[in-house]
């Protein structure tokens, strides 16, 4: 395996889209939007192609040259970006999330509230690694090319995560938890909101 961490392109979509599908199957607040893991299964390379296509757009993908570990970074200027919600957009969201669109907004509302104000950072949106290759330190190069990138360009990074177990893999790779929230409704999953400053 190819442990290189590269800008990733528009002929790694395919690959880096099932890596991030499947990476985040378990995730707590992913689980929360769609909750039956069947659905997930069908909705989530959906979900992950929308993402993927947004961060070409406003943002870049590092990752390794078999996608075998992807993440999605928004770039200073492009932090609290939201693409206006056409009929088209909001079509394709509807493709996405059907039915579970509102808790999907819910969530994407909340994490909005909770980001520092500002566009001068890196903000780590997503990291994932096929499960069958983790455990082999591939999430930890990929987030730390992205920091090498935020270091070089004098900024600081953020992120936010639902899982409990990846705080303390942020925290070894620099990262402070700035706050913890949950998502205001029913059920909704805990946050940790984390940065790491120059």
């Amino acid at each position: 395996m190819d442990r290189t961490v590269i800008r990733l392109g528009p002929q790694h979509r395919s690959a880096a889209v099932a890596t991030l599908a499947a990476a985040f199957q378990d995730d707590p607040a992913v689980s929360w939007i769609i909750p039956d893991a069947a659905e997930r299964t069908r909705r989530l390379p959906r979900m992950f192609s929308w993402l993927w296509d947004d961060h070409q757009r406003h943002g870049i993908a590092l990752g390794t040259p078999g996608c075998e570990a992807v993440t999605l970074w928004r770039l200073p200027g492009k932090v609290h970006h939201h693409d206006p919600l056409w009929p088209p957009e909001l079509l394709r969201l509807l493709g996405i999330f059907g039915r579970r669109i509102l808790r999907a907004s819910t969530v994407g509302g909340a994490i909005g509230v909770h980001l520092p104000p500002g566009e001068d950072w890196y903000y780590l949106r997503y990291a994932g690694v096929r499960p069958d290759c983790q455990g082999q330190g591939l999430g930890g190069l990929t987030i730390r090319a992205g920091i090498a990138e935020a270091a070089t360009a004098g900024k600081p990074a953020l992120l936010e995560t639902a899982t409990r177990t990846n705080v303390g893999i942020y925290l070894r790779l620099g990262f402070a938890v700035h706050e913890e929230w949950d998502v205001p409704a029913r059920g909704g999953p805990h946050f940790w909101s984390m940065s790491r400053v120059l």
